[in-house]
């Protein structure tokens, strides 16, 4: 039984996958299962990957017969995972040299807590790398085991599968599974986290997040399929109507869900115009019947989109946009206006970049 089992979905990837495997097969940390999940791959993906399997013995590769999704496709490599830990890898990512081995240590040093988490790089197509903005939540000082209400700033974190060691006994003793559909993250992270009774963090890069040229990204693509975000949460929630003893959380996961859907409005090019008042309509309904008692909007200008995205109020919600738009281009626009100091003053070093660890 390998210590880690890496899981990897694959679809219309060709130019990717091979860097994506080499980050995991090249890792100094060997006691490892790459499975490798060809979701009717339309590409050329499905060679790459027979071909590595027969260069590499811990290369698994699982052929589907028809295309089923991201979330579907990663059951597929679950239910073939025999590691220790579990860890997801979107194929067109890649792991940051030493991750295995560095999450082993901490593992060990932590007597294999339920989930290990780690920080991610945006890795941008001109060779930028850039740590997330949650690097400061790793570097917050506390315990080295510890659950959600030890440390509640973890749901701030970006809500994703690929930023995590989960143990795979945990998984089965959960239940955990990926729906269909877009945002499949969501329904498994909250659980995964809210549940879990021993946490650790690990203050590392461990995964390079392409940011491709032009996009490429499937949730930047304009479709109703953003929709599904409504039926992701409605899972996450059923999840805290089984788990009354989770009840206390109901608040947190409620803002942390306007968050996100204030997200999914506010970026271009994810709702189709068309589209973007039933999304409103539909987020009413949906705010209105899971909105807790005694539930209070968060502060600032973010606060307020959000509350009236969850009360349908799309008119008052686009003037209060454009006007915060207005006022960041102004800011911006006095920035520059304003005299460059000395080289070597304060202003000067506090635009260093954060150095990936």
């Amino acid at each position: 039984m390998p210590r880690f089992s890496v899981i990897v979905p694959v679809y219309r990837v060709e130019a990717f996958l091979t860097e994506c495997l080499e980050s995991v097969l090249t890792q100094s940390w060997a006691d490892f299962e790459l499975i490798a999940v060809d979701d009717r791959s339309p590409d050329g993906c499905g060679g790459i990957l027979d071909r590595a399997a027969e260069q590499d013995g811990r290369i698994r590769v699982v052929h589907l017969a028809e295309n089923v999704g991201l979330g579907r496709a990663r059951n597929a490599g679950l239910e073939q995972a025999t590691g220790d830990y579990v860890l997801f890898l979107d194929s067109d990512d890649t792991l940051t040299p030493g991750l295995l081995a560095a999450v082993e240590d901490r593992l060990n040093d932590c007597a294999d807590p339920e989930v290990l988490v780690y920080d991610y790089a945006r890795s941008y197509w001109d060779g930028r790398v850039v740590r997330s903005s949650s690097a400061p939540v790793f570097a917050r000082r506390g315990p080295d085991v510890f659950d959600l209400d030890q440390r509640p700033d973890l749901l701030e974190l970006l809500m994703v599968v690929w930023n995590k060691a989960y143990r795979r006994s945990y998984i089965e003793e959960q239940g955990l599974t990926f729906p269909a559909g877009y945002y499949e993250d969501t329904p498994w992270t909250f659980p995964a986290m809210l549940a879990a009774r021993r946490i650790t963090m690990l203050d590392r890069v461990g995964v390079h997040y392409r940011q491709r040229e032009g996009g490429g990204n499937i949730l930047a693509t304009a479709t109703r399929r953003h929709f599904d975000v409504f039926d992701q949460y409605d899972l996450v929630f059923a999840f805290l109507d089984r788990r009354q003893d989770l009840a206390r959380w109901r608040a947190v996961v409620y803002g942390r869900m306007l968050h996100h859907l204030n997200t999914v409005i506010s970026k271009p090019g994810r709702i189709p115009p068309g589209d973007r008042r039933e999304y409103f309509r539909r987020a009413a309904r949906h705010c209105a019947r899971l909105r807790p008692a005694g539930y209070r909007s968060t502060p600032g200008s973010g606060g307020v989109r959000a509350e009236l995205l969850s009360r349908g109020r799309y008119l008052t919600y686009q003037s209060v946009r454009a006007l915060a738009r207005t006022r960041h281009a102004a800011a911006r626009a006095a920035r520059r206006l304003r005299p460059t100091p000395a080289a070597g003053g304060s202003q000067a070093l506090s635009q260093g970049r954060e150095p990936l660890h």
